[in-house]
């Protein structure tokens, strides 16, 4: 998604596609992905963790050829749905393959490395897509793909140890759940995207939270009663395992909120391109691979409440730290917010991990693997929708404001909005309408700052709440 997400105007161009259609190359990814995830655990029992990997991996690298060789708009958006579908299977399956495949001792090392590589991907995207994008073409977004592809797949099908599955399962795959959820998450998906632009008391938006609403409660109705449920939604009555998705949730909300805001701020408001985007961006990961090791020493000797709490603090502080960003903000400005999120990264992925599926008996990894991370990718997608629709709605109102402070020479909204107060003249000397007419992008891209940092201070009070949840948390231990 974002090696793609700083490159979809040369996608655009490419392929002539109308601007009102261009965000559908991501939705109809993400779409695919959040419906694959909590089918995860069911298919994993049915195929065997192997045999699904492989196909998952095959499938992502062929539609990632596909995607590349797409000739029109149409093709493209089938071969980003087969690329969501097997993408959505990989992350469950790794952290499946953690606690599954290694004695506890080694867990902590187990997800640190798939941890660090599953939440380094939405940093390090944007400069990857800006380099290749500048110095190559968009299909080498998708191309670069297959060599790794190829690798991984040769290596998994050595390594990954053989099981039959239970073939059987499939003939009892109950085909009316899986349509109510795949419907439900794929309307969710459409009210998010179109919400912040529509407004969320619009008919289309009610409508389709509605038949969100209509399909969660016949999947939840249906998946409780079956022997054999595409989800094992039960696995919500155990109280760390319900908390570790909230907070997983939460975190979601933060991380892929805070990789949205940066190239929303540093494109719209001071007019970087993909690759100086993408470098900015670039201190979040740095910042997140030193702590890795790190993240490991505790994990191995500290509660994961302790941990947990400790990672909440420390990105709850990131986020709040950006709200003091002006229109002039930069590297600088933004070097040491990043450094204080990427610290706590590792620390709010692998301790609740623990937490989620530490203690899970062997057959219900699978599934809990797939919630806990469906988790973060809803969290994820309702708090860019959030973010749209405080940026949207509120830089109105906040340029409105500055604009009126600037006319009464108010010498600190004009160091916000990175204007000399000598350069607007009194009001007495040019008509009012006629002065804000010509700093107007100054005053506009103010406005949209402002409301920027409000998104910011929405999630780092969201991080707080999941802080709170922590205390929540029973203290478990589960012996080699």
């Amino acid at each position: 998604i974002q090696i793609v997400a700083t490159s979809l105007p040369a996608i655009r161009d490419a392929l002539e596609i109308s601007p009102d259609r261009m965000s559908w190359i991501q939705t109809a990814y993400l779409i695919a992905e959040v419906i694959a995830i909590p089918l995860t655990g069911f298919f994993s029992r049915a195929l065997s963790l192997r045999r699904l990997f492989l196909i998952a991996l095959s499938l992502f690298t062929l539609a990632s050829i596909g995607c590349a060789f797409s000739p029109d708009f149409a093709t493209l958006i089938a071969f980003r749905i087969l690329q969501g579908l097997a993408g959505g299977c990989l992350i469950p399956l790794v952290f499946s393959a953690v606690f599954l495949m290694f004695p506890v001792s080694q867990q902590g090392i187990a997800t640190t490395i798939g941890g660090v590589l599953a939440v380094l991907a939405p940093t390090l995207g944007p400069t990857v897509g800006g380099y290749i994008t500048q110095t190559y073409s968009w299909p080498w977004l998708f191309l670069i793909n297959v060599a790794p592809g190829i690798v991984a797949i040769a290596i998994a099908e050595r390594l990954l140890p053989r099981g039959a599955g239970e073939a059987g399962l499939l003939k009892r795959l109950d085909w009316l759940g899986l349509a109510a959820l795949a419907l439900g998450l794929a309307s969710l998906e459409i009210a998010l995207k179109e919400a912040p632009e529509r407004g969320w008391a619009s008919a289309l938006i009610l409508s389709l939270l509605g038949v969100v609403i209509i399909t969660g409660a016949g999947f939840i109705a249906r998946s409780l009663r079956r022997e054999m449920p595409i989800a094992d939604l039960g696995l919500f009555r155990d109280r760390n395992f319900a908390i570790a998705c909230a907070l997983s949730f939460i975190f979601g909300m933060g991380l892929f909120g805070s990789v949205y805001l940066m190239p929303v701020f540093l494109g719209l408001v001071r007019d970087y391109g993909p690759l100086d985007i993408g470098l900015v961006m670039l201190v979040t990961g740095v910042a997140q691979l030193a702590s890795a090791p790190l993240a490991v020493y505790f994990e191995q000797r500290i509660d994961a409440r302790l941990l947990t709490a400790g990672g909440f603090v420390c990105f709850a502080i990131g986020l709040a730290w950006s709200f003091g960003q002006t229109a002039t903000t930069g590297f600088e400005g933004m070097f040491w917010p990043q450094v204080v999120r990427g610290m706590a990264i590792m620390f709010c992925l692998l301790p609740p991990t623990r937490i989620a599926l530490g203690l899970l008996a062997d057959h219900q990894v699978p599934d809990g693997s797939a919630l806990f991370n469906l988790m973060r990718n809803l969290g994820g997608a309702i708090g860019i929708a959030l973010i749209d629709t405080v940026i949207w709605k509120r830089a109105p109102i906040h340029a409105e404001a500055i604009g009126t402070r600037l006319l009464e020479q108010d010498e600190a909204t004009a160091a916000f909005a990175g204007i000399d107060i000598n350069d607007i003249p009194p009001v007495g000397f040019i008509p009012p309408e006629t002065l804000i007419e010509g700093i107007r992008p100054i005053v506009e891209n103010a406005g949209l700052t402002a409301a920027i940092n409000e998104a910011w201070a929405m999630l780092a009070v969201f991080t707080v709440f999941g802080l709170g949840l922590t205390v929540f948390v029973r203290k478990s231990i589960k012996s080699n």
